[in-house]
């Protein structure tokens, strides 16, 4: 069963790409604390365990996204946000009984979101609580930066079918209509141009010897929506069966009512959207290339989509940007803890920090190092880590979940994070031909999954460890 999960991370890892540091790149430094990207009138703050019992008895651990409090029961912690006036605080994850012995394990029952006015100083509160005994932790919540242009393009198949004209183009191995013209996946160089170089693609077909995708493989896409009445996508996403599509109260209790496909985190309602005028469709596209249905006679082929008679993957949506409505790091950690307790093994994300070795004429370079990613961004890293530990299970598909990044936009020899976490190792693929060119990929697992992923990504790869595994 787990060497399915293996195919299918063998194909969707090159999605997410990116370079290593060149060796003698010059460190960046430190970004400032309080940037652009800072959410006014909100901090993360974790408190400090000696403290727990207080927020037990005082009923703080039981609020969430729908209950927030007033007040938090700590004395010096109620004295510092006294200075923002009138807040609320709650907790950044809901309840879930399923796995809140694992959440209190890990400390993440002790991570709370703090609300306040934008006009109170978030410097001056920010710093005051970082110096009491009470809290270990405190971060800004940040925005969160789309890996694309968010321009919806609009697709024209008749151009398509009028520019292959006269051209013999090989049948696929599926029968889906566009499948001849994805070079990406199979590149048979037919298509025309002399840039075109027969076997340039991501390898899918030995890929699809071994596996098309299997549905108890699910996918969690943190992007945009996925359009969930999309022919080609609807029956391939992942269904919370213990919940009622549009339903107000939280059935299951994992602490998000409604939530049937997934949860739109960004404006905190089960109702997956992708109507917005400043959609692109990234959501629904990342979701085809993964796992749009396979062999049934339209639209395009994907990686793990099934072959037709056997379903592919799963595809759960985890929404975290609408339309102009860019998520934040309090958006994506609850999406990341959710995927892990409803069942994804994979994080799909196509978004992240600029990179710390970025042009900096042009782009605000971010984080070089862990240590400084991890100085601003706690919380999100203790996110990723619970669910690259805990997703899955002994008996499942997969022990361990694996997270897959972009890369970056800004044509920096370095990737940005979180995509350049610890717990990787990276390989060098066959030269390709494209818009874009690496020479290295990174792939984020467990190291009990990365070892047997090197074992089965073999085919035209050269394996170039960055680390003892």
């Amino acid at each position: 069963m787990k060497n399915k999960i293996l195919t299918i991370i063998a194909a969707m890892g090159l999605v997410a790409c990116s370079q290593l540091p060149e060796e003698g790149l010059e460190p960046q430094p430190v970004i400032p604390v309080f940037g652009e990207d800072v959410v006014k009138g909100e901090l993360l703050i974790r408190f400090d365990e000696s403290v727990a019992d207080i927020l037990d008895k005082a009923g703080l651990t039981k609020s969430g996204p729908s209950n927030a409090m007033d007040a938090c029961a700590i004395p010096s912690v109620e004295e510092v946000l006294a200075i923002a006036g009138k807040y609320s605080i709650e907790r950044v994850f809901p309840v879930d009984n399923r796995s809140e012995e694992l959440s209190r394990k890990e400390g993440l029952h002790l991570w709370y979101h703090v609300s306040f006015s934008e006009d109170a100083p978030i410097e001056t509160i920010y710093a005051e609580l970082s110096k009491l005994g009470e809290i270990s932790g405190v971060n800004c919540n940040r925005r969160l930066k789309k890996n694309y242009s968010g321009e919806s393009i609009a697709f024209d198949a008749n151009g398509i079918h009028s520019a292959s004209t006269g051209l013999n183009l090989s049948k696929g191995r599926f029968n889906d209509e566009l499948l001849p013209y994805q070079w990406h996946l199979v590149n048979k160089a037919e298509l025309g141009s002399t840039k075109f170089v027969s076997g340039a693609d991501v390898n899918v077909e030995k890929a699809w010897d071994l596996c098309t995708g299997d549905p108890s493989i699910i996918v969690a896409v943190l992007d945009e929506g996925i359009d969930i009445n999309h022919p080609d996508l609807k029956d391939a996403l992942w269904v919370n069966e213990n919940e009622i599509w549009r339903s107000h109260e939280d059935n299951d209790g994992n602490g998000y009512a409604g939530d049937v496909y997934g949860y739109n985190f960004a404006l905190g309602t089960p109702i997956i959207s992708t109507d917005d005028n400043n959609d692109s469709g990234h959501g629904s596209h990342v979701a085809g290339v993964i796992g749009a249905v396979n062999n049934n006679g339209r639209g395009i082929s994907s990686i793990a989509g099934g072959d037709g008679t056997n379903p592919g993957v799963r595809l759960m949506s985890c929404q975290i940007f609408s339309g102009v409505k860019s998520g934040t790091v309090l958006d994506e950690v609850r999406a990341i803890k959710y995927a892990a307790d409803n069942g994804a093994v994979i994080l799909q994300c196509s978004w992240g920090y600029t990179s710390g070795a970025a042009n900096s004429y042009d782009w605000q370079p971010m984080y070089s190092t862990d240590e400084a990613w991890m100085a601003d961004n706690m919380l999100e890293r203790k996110a990723l880590d619970y669910f690259i530990h805990n997703a899955g299970s002994p008996d499942g598909v997969i022990e361990g979940g694996i997270a897959i990044f972009a890369g970056g936009n800004e044509s920096a020899p370095a990737a940005g994070y979180p995509e350049l976490m610890e717990t990787s190792f990276q390989w060098r693929p066959r030269r390709a031909t494209g818009p874009r060119q690496f020479t290295q990929t990174t792939v984020r697992a467990p190291q009990s999954v990365l070892r047997a992923v090197t074992r089965i990504i073999t085919t035209n790869m050269e394996k170039v460890p960055r680390r003892e595994l």
